[in-house]
C-alpha cells in the first residue's frame, strides 16, 4: 500500500493501464488532476472544445482496434462535462472503448447547484456501458482498473469516471489491484456447440446464401476467419457500414456495404438470398430499410456477443450469442469437417453477373470535380494501411460507395449516432495513434464547419492529417432530401460559401488548397501526403449532386433508386 492523494492514485491508476495519452481541457475541478500529470510521462493533447476530445479518444480508440486500447478523454465538471456528452454517445452507438474522466464539485456541494455542477452520472447514464462516482479517494484505484475493463471486454463501449474535487485533494493509503471483479459482469460467452452446427446445417443447405458482417467482425479481429469462411463456401460478402473493411472491398467475394446508399450490388442480392448469415451486427434502420421485409424470403441467422441485439430489429430464425471471432472459428472447422467443393454454382454465376452489372453503371454526369472519381483517385493515392475518417452526410456515404477499404479497421466512421463533427478530431486521434501512417479525413462543409477549431490542436500538437473537404457550398444530405422529397423547397440548408476554407486553414497555421477538378484534387492530395503540416483541400463540388443509390426512409431495399 501506498499513501497518496486520490489525484496521484487516478494517474497512476491510468499509467498502469498503459495510457500514453489523455486528450482534454483543463477546469477548475481537474486541475489538481493536471498537476500531477505535470510530473508523469503520459501525453496530454489539449483540444478546444471537449466534444473533439471525446471524438479524438474514440479516434484513438478504433484505430488500436486490434489492441484493445481505450482512448481516454478529460473535461471538468458542469459544462465540460456535458460539452462530453456528444462524443461518449458517439462511441456507446459504435461500441468504441472511451473512458472519460470529469471533475465534479466536493462531494459536500453535489446537489446543491454549486457552481458548474452538473449531475454527470445521471445525464451520461443512457449512453455509457457504466460510469462511476468514487466517494472516497481510496476507491480510485479500483475504479479505474474496472473502468477500463468494462470499456475493452465484451462488447466495447465508453465508461464515465466522475470524481468530485475532495476526492483528488483527499489522501489516503492506496491499494492497487492486478484484476478487476465485478460480480455478473460476465463479458466471455462461449458460443453454443449445437447452435454452430445447426448453422453449418443451414449454411450448407443453402442455394443462395450470403455473409452480412458487422462492425463485431473488426472490433473481435475476426476478418481472416471471415474471409476463409467466404472462401471455403465461394459465398459473397456484403457489410454494414460499420463493418466496412471487414473483407478486402476488392476482393472478387465483396460487395460491399447495403444499405440506404448501400452499393447497389450488394442491396440487389442481399434481397435475392435464401439464407444471410448476420455476424456483428444489429439490424439498424438505415442497414436494413423496413424492418419487416428484410430476408422476409431466406432464412435468417444472427450473431452477436450482445444478447440484447438478438430478436430486437429483425425475426431471425437461429440466434448465436458469442464473440464474432469465436462463432466463425468454431464455423469454420465444423464446415471444413463436411463441405465437399464441388462445381461453380448458378448462385456464384449470378453474383458475378449482377456485379459486372453494376460495375458498367456511369458514375457520373457532367463535368467539374466529381465526388466519386475524386476519392477513386484517393483510392489509388493512399497506401492500403492509410486511415480514413469520414465526417457525417453526403460525404460520409460517398466515401462508403467509392472508396474501397483494404485493411480491417482503417475506416473509422460515425455510424450509429450520425455525428456531424467526428471525423477531423477522430483523425487527429488516429493519428496520436498510429504517427507513422497518412490519415485522412472525407468531410463535407457543414461537417467540418461543427469542428474546425480541432486545426488549433493539429497545429501546434504537431498532428498533422489531411482534410478533403467535398465542398458544395450547402448542407448537402439536407438539399438532397428537400430536392426529393420536399418539392425543392430549400430552407436552412445553405451555407452560402462562408467560411473560405483555404484562409481558414491558413489562419490556423495549417495549409490550404482549393481544387475545382479531379487533376486539382489528384494534386492537392499528393502534395499533402509529402507535407508534415495538415492540409486542407477545398473541393468544390455542385450543390446539385445527389448520393446514389438511395432507398428512401422506411423503404424495403427493393425499393433502391439508381
Amino acid at each position: 500500500m501506498v499513501y497518496m492523494s486520490g489525484a496521484k492514485a487516478l494517474v497512476e491508476s491510468l499509467k498502469r493501464e498503459k495510457v500514453d495519452v489523455i486528450f482534454g481541457i483543463p477546469g477548475g475541478a481537474t486541475l489538481t488532476i493536471y498537476d500531477v500529470l505535470y510530473d508523469y510521462d503520459i501525453r496530454h493533447v489539449l483540444a478546444r472544445h471537449e466534444q473533439c476530445a471525446a471524438h479524438m479518444a474514440d479516434g484513438y480508440a478504433r484505430a488500436l482496434r486490434e489492441e484493445r486500447r481505450a482512448g481516454v478523454c478529460s473535461g471538468t465538471s458542469g459544462p465540460g462535462s456535458t460539452n462530453l456528452i456528444t462524443g461518449i454517445a458517439t462511441a456507446m452507438m459504435d461500441s468504441s472503448p472511451v473512458v472519460a474522466i470529469t471533475g465534479q464539485v466536493p462531494t459536500s456541494m453535489i446537489g446543491r447547484d454549486a457552481f458548474q455542477e452538473t449531475d454527470m452520472i445521471g445525464v451520461s447514464m443512457p449512453i455509457t456501458k457504466y460510469n462511476f462516482q468514487p466517494r472516497r479517494p481510496e476507491e480510485i484505484p479500483e475504479t479505474v482498473k474496472k473502468a477500463f475493463y468494462i470499456a475493452t471486454t465484451g462488447r466495447p463501449g465508453p465508461v464515465v469516471i466522475d470524481v468530485p474535487k475532495d476526492v483528488q485533494i483527499g489522501e489516503a493509503e492506496m491499494e492497487f489491484p492486478d484484476m478487476a471483479e465485478i460480480r455478473g459482469y460476465l463479458p466471455e460467452v462461449k458460443p453454443d456447440p449445437l447452435k454452430i452446427k445447426r448453422a453449418k446445417e443451414l449454411l450448407l443447405n443453402a442455394e443462395r446464401p450470403i455473409i452480412l458482417a458487422g462492425g463485431g467482425v473488426l472490433i473481435s479481429g475476426a476478418t481472416r476467419e471471415l474471409v476463409a469462411l467466404a472462401e471455403l463456401l465461394q459465398t459473397p460478402v456484403a457489410t454494414t457500414l460499420m463493418g466496412k473493411g471487414a473483407i478486402p472491398e476488392n476482393h472478387p467475394l465483396s460487395l460491399g456495404p447495403i444499405g440506404m446508399h448501400g452499393r447497389p450490388a450488394a442491396n440487389k442480392l442481399v434481397v435475392e438470398a435464401d439464407l444471410i448469415l448476420a455476424v456483428g451486427m444489429r439490424f439498424s434502420d438505415r442497414t436494413v430499410g423496413r424492418f419487416e421485409d428484410f430476408g422476409a424470403d431466406a432464412k435468417l441467422i444472427h450473431v452477436d456477443i450482445d444478447q440484447s441485439e438478438l430478436e430486437k430489429n429483425v425475426e431471425v430464425d437461429l440466434t448465436v450469442v458469442g464473440d464474432a471471432k469465436a462463432v466463425l472459428s468454431m464455423l469454420l472447422e465444423e464446415v471444413m469437417k463436411s463441405y465437399v467443393k464441388g462445381e461453380e454454382t448458378l448462385w456464384a454465376k449470378r453474383v458475378r453477373e449482377v456485379k459486372e452489372e453494376f460495375r458498367e453503371m456511369k458514375l457520373v454526369d457532367g463535368k467539374g470535380a466529381k465526388p466519386a472519381l475524386v476519392l477513386k483517385k484517393a483510392r489509388e493515392l493512399l497506401p492500403p494501411d492509410a486511415l480514413v475518417t469520414t465526417e457525417v452526410g453526403q460525404c460520409q456515404m460517398w466515401a462508403s460507395l467509392h472508396f474501397d477499404v483494404l485493411k480491417p479497421n482503417t475506416f473509422l466512421t460515425s455510424g450509429g449516432l450520425g455525428t456531424m463533427g467526428f471525423g477531423f478530431p477522430a483523425a487527429i486521434g488516429a493519428k496520436v495513434a498510429k504517427p507513422d501512417v497518412p490519415v485522412m479525413d472525407i468531410a463535407g462543409d457543414g461537417s467540418f464547419g461543427m469542428t474546425e477549431n480541432s486545426l488549433a490542436t493539429s497545429v501546434t500538437e504537431n498532428i498533422p492529417v489531411i482534410v478533403l473537404i467535398l465542398d458544395n457550398r450547402s448542407l448537402g444530405m439536407i438539399v438532397q432530401w428537400q430536392r426529393m422529397f420536399y418539392g425543392r423547397r430549400y430552407m436552412a440548408s445553405d451555407l452560402k460559401g462562408i467560411p473560405d476554407f483555404v484562409k481558414l486553414a491558413q489562419a490556423y497555421g495549417a495549409q490550404g488548397i482549393r481544387a475545382e477538378s479531379v487533376e486539382d484534387a489528384e494534386a492537392a492530395l499528393r502534395y499533402a501526403l509529402k507535407s508534415d503540416v495538415t492540409t486542407v483541400i477545398d473541393l468544390i463540388v455542385s450543390p446539385e449532386e445527389d448520393v446514389l443509390p438511395f432507398v428512401a426512409p422506411g423503404s424495403s431495399l427493393r425499393e433502391m433508386i439508381l
